[in-house]
């Protein structure tokens, strides 16, 4: 399942599968618990395929970090839980991007990076690859 499909909805814990649009917003199902919600118009809601992280250069598309992520742990969970304190967590997230903007970054941020990549890799959502079938142009 392709990160377009997954929903991070604001005031809700963990992650949520797009089920179906519906009139008035759609309908999602938690990865944590199955359990179906509806969702309006009017909630905060983030698509992971449209988020990135700013770095000292450019913004990194999240499935970047999660393809770093990835290589670092070989494909397991990540070494650092996401209730690891401040410090932890900023020296893992420096690890797998040295150049992160500290400055826009912050721990909540990494906390939420870690806990959806660690979420994601349990219930088997791995192939963080573009969304668009690959970015290699040919001429």
């Amino acid at each position: 399942m392709a990160l377009d499909k997954i929903l991070s909805i604001a005031g809700k814990p963990g992650l949520f599968k797009l089920i179906t649009q519906t009139r008035t917003g759609f309908v999602a199902e938690s990865l944590l618990d199955g359990k179906k919600v509806s969702v309006g118009l009017r909630n905060n809601v983030s698509v992971l395929s449209e988020i990135a992280i700013y770095t000292l250069e450019e913004e990194l598309p999240l499935r970047e970090v999660f393809q770093k992520i990835q290589v670092k742990e070989k494909g397991g969970k990540t070494a650092v839980g996401h209730k690891a304190e401040k410090i932890k967590l900023e020296e893992y997230f420096f690890e797998i991007l040295p150049n992160y903007d500290e400055d826009r970054v912050y721990a909540s941020d990494i906390k939420k990076i870690i806990q959806w990549y660690n979420l994601l890799t349990e219930k088997g959502i791995t192939d963080f690859s573009s969304e668009d079938g690959g970015d290699d142009e040919d001429e």
